[in-house]
């Protein structure tokens, strides 16, 4: 009994955790924007003006960006899915994303799409693992292979070449001494078989790859699209990779959907980039309410239609 009162008790410790991080971030991106409004102003001001053409090259840019997750949660299992609702349920995880913190909103929302479609809990959640781990993969990869191909483009500290060499070293170091727990042991055995069953088949692992690729450049892409179309001719790869360093910041605070941490990231990494503040600030503002604001209304009724169902 002591134990299983002990679990509740932890779990609940870790909600009033995350809760109070996600309330501390949102506090205080909100006194950021508070002491730079007239910043905030002249930025959507700009935007108002932005080019049409850009704009909307951005949203298909955007609405890419789901098709290309479905694809990639597609290559991550071994069985077929359906491919509309799993589209569909790629928009709905879209606007679960920007209401529960550190992207719990999508995994569930994924989770219970798995499910219903015959997986087991545990295959479903691999799955899901596979993906983020393909994706936190394919953002290193394409962020250092840019920095090797553009080193300027965005100021980094000097200690970072260094790092990115002997990360490795630590992680191989550190991992057979966490994996020498049996249990641990055994859950990252049937991962490992998971992935491989998934790789076994070309066609599945082109489309987790080149999902997971085509997922990260679209969201630049976004990027690139409203700052050129507010008139600011920076190099794509200085953009993309600004994009991809502001993501990877935003990752380590559990908000919904980044917010507050991946505005403030994103409109840093703009800005050392070589763009205006105010111009950084517009271009977060266009690139928030393409990929979160405006789809929210219309992915939560899907996701309650989905629902209705049965398809979550």
């Amino acid at each position: 009994m002591a134990v299983s009162d002990s679990v509740p008790a932890t779990e609940g410790r870790r909600l009033y955790l995350r809760l109070g991080i996600t309330l501390s971030v949102l506090a205080a991106a909100g006194c950021v924007l508070a002491a730079h409004r007239a910043t905030l102003d002249s930025g959507t001001d700009q935007l108002a003006a932005a080019d049409g053409e850009w704009l909307v090259l951005a949203c298909f840019a955007t609405v890419a960006t789901w098709v290309c997750a479905a694809v990639a949660q597609q290559g991550a299992v071994v069985e077929r899915l359906p491919r509309g609702r799993l589209v569909a349920a790629q928009f709905a995880a879209c606007a679960a994303n920007h209401i529960l913190p550190a992207g719990a909103g999508a995994s569930l929302v994924n989770l219970r799409f798995l499910t219903r479609c015959g997986l087991s809990t545990r295959r479903s959640a691999t799955a899901l693992a596979v993906k983020a781990a393909v994706g936190g993969t394919v953002r290193c990869v394409l962020g250092v292979a840019l920095l090797v191909a553009s080193p300027g483009a965005v100021p980094l500290p000097a200690r970072l070449p260094h790092l990115l060499v002997w990360a490795p070293v630590a992680v191989a170091a550190v991992v057979p001494a966490v994996v020498a727990s049996g249990r641990l042991r055994r859950a990252v055995g049937r991962a490992v078989a998971d992935v491989r069953e998934v790789h076994r088949s070309r066609g599945r692992a082109c489309a987790l790859w080149g999902g997971s690729v085509a997922f990260a450049l679209l969201h630049a892409g976004v990027v690139v699209a409203v700052v050129h179309a507010l008139g600011l001719a920076l190099p794509t790869s200085h953009l993309v990779m600004a994009y991809l360093v502001a993501s990877g910041a935003a990752a380590l605070l559990p908000t919904p959907g980044g917010l507050g941490s991946l505005d403030a990231a994103l409109a840093f990494a703009l800005t050392a980039a070589g763009a205006p503040g105010h111009t950084a600030i517009s271009a977060v503002i266009g690139y928030r309410l393409l990929t979160g604001w405006l789809p929210m209304a219309p992915g939560l009724l899907v996701l309650g239609l989905l629902a209705r169902r049965s398809a979550l």
